[in-house]
């Protein structure tokens, strides 16, 4: 019978690892937590996503608005702070890669309704 959890009831499982330590009673705390971490996530996303669009002004085609040695240089600066914080690595780089991904899509976007500004004779 394929149903949603109950979000109210004790746990079901436990880890077998010695050191994990629960962080919530319910399902629905779990939720609530993970609903809080979002709404500080998104705003910084979207601060993010102006930085990408600004970063566009200095970019002279399209291979810069890709520039694949900063996507590892991004790639490896997380992987490492993954690290550092205890946080899934292959989760960190999925999520990474596809944000990249995203931002360097609309970067084009944003790119290509630009005009390049006349260099001044000297």
């Amino acid at each position: 019978m394929n149903q949603e959890p109950s979000t109210d009831g004790a746990a079901l499982r436990r880890y077998h690892d010695p050191d994990y330590e629960p962080l919530c009673a319910t399902l629905a705390d779990v939720r609530a937590n993970i609903d809080r971490l979002d709404r500080q996530i998104v705003p910084l996303l979207a601060e993010r996503g102006r930085y990408v669009k600004d970063a566009a002004r200095f970019k002279r085609d399209a291979f810069q608005v890709s520039a694949p040695q900063r996507q590892q240089e991004v790639i490896d600066k997380v992987l490492a702070l993954a690290s550092e914080h205890g946080a899934y690595p292959e989760v960190i780089e999925a999520c990474y890669r596809a944000m990249i991904a995203g931002f360097i899509a609309r970067e084009q976007q944003d790119f290509a309704g630009m005009s390049a500004i006349e260099e001044k004779q000297a």
